[in-house]
C-alpha cells in the first residue's frame, strides 16, 4: 500500500501528477511553513522556495519545523523547510533560494503553482504580476490582528486564487492604490505584525486545497477565481461576496496578450543541443486551468 493510498480519490494518476508537479513557495515564515509541510505530506515532488530570512526566537510561535537549536544556529528558513520536506519526500527536487524572491525569478518560472505568504501589499502585487505574465496560477494567503481597544482583538485573514483569464487581487478590491500608498507612507515604521500558528494553519490548509484542485481536480467545475475570508473570532472561512460577482469577469488589469518575460532576449540565450530521444515518455494529464486558459487566449 502506498503512503498516499487514502487520497486515491484524487485520480488514478494523482501520485504521478503530484510527484511531477513543482510548487513555488514565496515566504516560509508562518503560513509558508505550513504549506511546505502539507505539500510534502501530499506528495508534491518539486519545490522552489524563496525567503531571505533566518529563524529568530519570535518566529518559534508559528514556524512549523523550526526549533530552538535552529534559532541558536541562525538557520535560514529555506533550510528548515528543506529539512521538513525531505523528512517525507527524501527524493524531492528542491531549489532553495535564501534571498529575495526576485532573485529566484528564473527558478520560480518552473513552478506549476506559486503560493505567496507575505505581509506586504507591494510584494503581493508584484508576485501576482509575475505569475500572471508567466501564466502560473498564484495563491495568496495572509492574516492580521486588529486591536479594538479595551483588550479586544479581531483575527482575520484571506486566501485568494489568481488565475490567468479570471479576476485578480485588484479586481476584488484586495489590492488598491490607496493601500499601496498607505503602506509606502508607513514603510519601516509598522513594527512586528501579530501572527499565530492556528490562523496560519487554517489559511494554509485552504490554500493547499486550492493547489490540489488545480493539479488534480476531483470534481468537474472548480472555480477559476477564489476569495475566501477567515474570521478567527468566529472560527469560520466563508466566500467573500465578490467571489460570486466576479466569477465570470475577465480581468482588465492583466490583459491576455501581456504575457512572457519583458526582459527576455533570445540573442543572449545559450542554446544547448537537444539530446536524442529514444522513447517518448507518457504524456502527463493537462491541468484543467491550462485548458481553460487556452480557450480564453483563443477567444472561445
Amino acid at each position: 500500500m502506498s503512503r498516499l493510498e487514502r487520497q486515491s480519490f484524487l485520480g488514478a494518476e494523482s501520485d504521478a501528477v503530484l510527484e511531477a508537479a513543482t510548487v513555488g513557495l514565496v515566504g516560509l515564515g508562518g503560513g509558508g511553513s505550513h504549506i511546505a509541510q502539507q505539500c510534502a505530506h501530499l506528495g508534491i515532488g518539486g519545490f522552489v522556495t524563496a525567503d531571505p530570512d533566518v529563524i529568530e526566537e519570535t518566529n518559534t510561535n508559528r514556524l512549523i519545523g523550526g526549533t530552538l537549536q535552529d534559532v541558536a544556529e541562525g538557520r535560514p528558513k529555506v533550510e528548515i523547510a528543506e529539512r521538513l520536506i525531505q523528512g517525507l519526500q527524501p527524493k524531492a527536487r528542491i531549489i532553495a533560494v535564501a534571498r529575495d524572491w526576485r532573485e529566484a525569478a528564473d527558478d520560480l518560472k518552473l513552478s506549476d503553482v506559486i503560493v505567496g505568504a507575505m505581509d506586504s501589499f507591494k510584494e503581493r502585487d508584484e508576485i501576482e504580476r509575475f505569475a500572471r505574465r508567466h501564466l502560473i496560477p498564484y495563491i495568496d494567503i495572509g492574516m492580521d490582528v486588529h486591536d479594538l481597544g479595551a483588550g479586544e482583538f479581531i483575527v482575520s485573514g484571506q486566501v485568494i486564487l489568481s488565475l490567468a483569464g479570471h479576476a485578480c487581487m485588484r479586481c476584488c478590491g484586495f489590492i488598491t492604490e490607496e493601500r499601496l500608498a498607505e503602506e509606502a507612507r508607513h514603510y519601516g515604521a509598522a513594527g512586528s505584525r501579530p501572527q499565530v500558528v492556528w490562523a496560519n494553519g487554517v489559511l494554509a490548509s485552504s490554500a493547499v486545497g486550492l493547489l490540489t484542485q488545480l493539479l488534480t481536480p476531483w470534481y468537474a467545475d472548480p472555480p477559476g477565481f477564489v476569495f475566501l475570508q477567515y474570521d478567527g473570532n468566529k472560527g469560520t472561512v466563508t466566500c467573500n461576496p465578490r467571489m460570486e460577482i466576479l466569477k465570470h469577469q475577465a480581468c482588465p488589469h492583466h490583459p491576455v496578450d501581456e504575457t512572457g518575460d519583458p526582459l527576455f532576449d533570445i540573442r543572449t540565450q545559450k542554446i544547448a543541443p537537444r539530446p536524442a530521444v529514444t522513447a517518448r515518455p507518457a504524456a502527463s494529464p493537462v491541468p484543467w486551468w491550462h485548458r481553460a486558459w487556452n480557450r480564453v487566449r483563443r477567444g472561445l
